[in-house]
């Protein structure tokens, strides 16, 4: 396929109607004869354009309301037929097929239907048919025809039919085509995962993921990986949908650590009171509230100061001036919260390079979604961990409940556990985070990091003793020892919640009953990995 092919006959039917004008008007001034259905030749007919039906081609009219247009060998013939191939042209010339040369087409706006909460009914109505059908026929023949899936593209076609004498080139066409299949493949994804949760079918047979691109960036997790930033089309707040309003390019590890941050922070709800997080490699490094986001920030940076440099702040509230320039202070890679007033932006702005992402609200955290991890030969998928858990969930095992005040510390570490990746231990006092153990392969390990950098900190903020002196502590899973909460008691813990279910739930118990520690099971896990 190394010629280029002139276009002389387009058909052109789009849903999205950005442009088009535009691109009937500038392919009419290269000589192009246009055909078209329903509304899309409606609006070229009211752009001044000759237009041709399409049901003047088939010589039937459009029925069915709509659902019967393009489905005929005088259209598919037109896009599917080899030029170079004699008995195709015989074909053509004996049913009076005419070449299409250039297909233009978006599809029926079924992912926006279902996003704003559309009916069964309507959502089937708006799964497109004709459309994918042309579409794969003139990719499949892309070595004569010339597709075109997206608006962005437009502009150049036109390049390439300028560059090329009105025809179009084979690399291009192929790029084209590729893109094509793309479309058509997010589509396919599109419903049948929109039609398995419809029908309550959980793991269907044949499960597909789509996305469109948003960035390519210079590299991945480490400079000699290739890398890029899909978006799924979900309207979940956060990194994905977030205005960027200052600073470099996101790179992959700014994206997954700012997921993480905001994620972790949307836990704490608004109305409760202000709340950051401060992640550093997609582990929280201090999580806290506070009377205002400025307190709740020191406190959060309180705990590790030293890991929170360079790493990912994330509010919960609008993002204030008084809180911009104490987290100006050090170095950040990347701010992100739901607001910032003007006054806070400015502040940021004398720091270039840093990254500033505004979301316009909260993720729900219990929403229910779908996660998926790859694995060598195929991929794992699952729900996302939603868990939470109240007051009334707990199930005190110990002889001493706890009081009020561990009882709301409790419930804090518990959420943060939940974002820490296993094993993790999380030790919380007066609703900030003051010990974090991340990732460590023995629970007891983690234990006790976290209980070292809770003792590391208070020496770098010259205090009399650890701020794990009179915390709690959370596990993400069962101490299958005694050996890990007895650590957390050595550190100062004073509670412990934890989801049991250990083999020696009873010798944990009696360890905590002799260390005069109270401690609550959720009967949930929060295992990350």
């Amino acid at each position: 396929m190394s010629e280029t092919q002139p276009i002389r006959r387009a058909l052109l039917s789009v849903s999205d109607k950005t442009g088009l004008a535009e691109l009937g008007q500038a392919l009419a001034a290269r000589g192009v004869e246009l055909l078209s259905t329903g509304g899309t030749a409606t609006a070229l007919r009211a752009a001044g354009l000759t237009v041709r039906d399409v049901s003047e081609v088939t010589g039937f009219p459009e029925m069915m309301d709509g659902r019967v247009k393009t489905l005929h060998p005088a259209v598919h013939g037109g896009l599917l037929a080899l030029r170079d191939n004699q008995e195709h042209a015989a074909a053509m010339q004996a049913h009076g097929i005419g070449a299409i040369d250039l297909l233009v087409v978006n599809l029926y706006p079924f992912e926006q239907t279902v996003a704003r909460g559309a009916g069964y009914d309507e959502c089937i109505e708006n799964i497109d048919i004709g459309g994918p059908a042309m579409i794969r026929a003139a990719a499949k023949n892309h070595a004569f025809v010339t597709v075109v899936v997206d608006v962005e593209d437009y502009a150049r076609l036109l390049g390439d039919m300028d560059q090329h004498n009105g025809a179009t080139c084979p690399k291009f066409r192929r790029k084209l085509a590729q893109t094509a299949y793309a479309r058509t493949a997010a589509y396919d994804a599109a419903v049948s995962t929109w039609m398995a949760g419809a029908i309550g079918v959980a793991m269907p047979r044949r499960r597909a993921f789509a996305g469109t691109l948003a960035q390519e960036m210079r590299y991945g997790e480490n400079p000699h990986q290739k890398a890029a930033f899909y978006r799924d089309g979900a309207n979940r707040p956060g990194v994905a949908t977030a205005t960027q309003l200052q600073g470099k390019e996101l790179s992959y590890n700014n994206i997954n650590d700012t997921d993480a941050a905001f994620e972790l922070v949307a836990e704490f709800a608004p109305g409760d009171g202000p709340a950051c997080a401060i992640i550093k490699h997609a582990n929280p490094c201090g999580v806290a509230r506070g009377a205002n986001l400025a307190e709740a920030y020191s406190r959060a940076f309180d705990c590790d100061r030293t890991s929170a440099f360079g790493g990912i702040v994330a509010l919960n509230r609008t993002l204030d001036a008084e809180t911009a320039r104490a987290i100006v202070e050090i170095f950040t890679e990347v701010v992100i919260a739901p607001e910032i007033t003007p006054e806070a932006a400015e502040i940021f702005a004398a720091k270039k390079n840093l990254r500033l992402l505004r979301t316009g609200g909260l993720p729900d955290p219990r929403a229910v979604a779908t996660t998926f991890r790859q694995v060598s030969g195929g991929f794992l998928v699952q729900d996302k961990d939603t868990g939470f858990v109240t007051p009334d969930d707990l199930k005190v095992m110990t002889k001493r409940a706890p009081d009020e005040s561990e009882l709301r510390d409790l419930l804090f570490a518990w959420k943060v556990a939940k974002h820490v990746k296993s094993n993790a231990i999380v030790y919380v006092r007066d609703a900030a985070t003051v010990g974090i153990g991340a990732g460590q392969m023995s629970r007891v390990d983690s234990t006790r990091i976290a209980a070292r950098k809770s003792g590391d900190m208070a020496a770098d903020l010259g205090l009399a003793q650890p701020l794990t002196r009179g915390s709690v502590v959370a596990s993400d899973a069962f101490f299958p020892f005694p050996d890990g909460l007895l650590t957390a008691a050595e550190a100062g813990a004073t509670a412990v919640i934890q989801p049991g279910g250990s083999m020696r739930d009873d010798q944990v118990i009696a360890a905590a009953d002799a260390a005069g520690i109270a401690m609550v099971f959720t009967g949930m896990r929060h295992f990350r990995h």
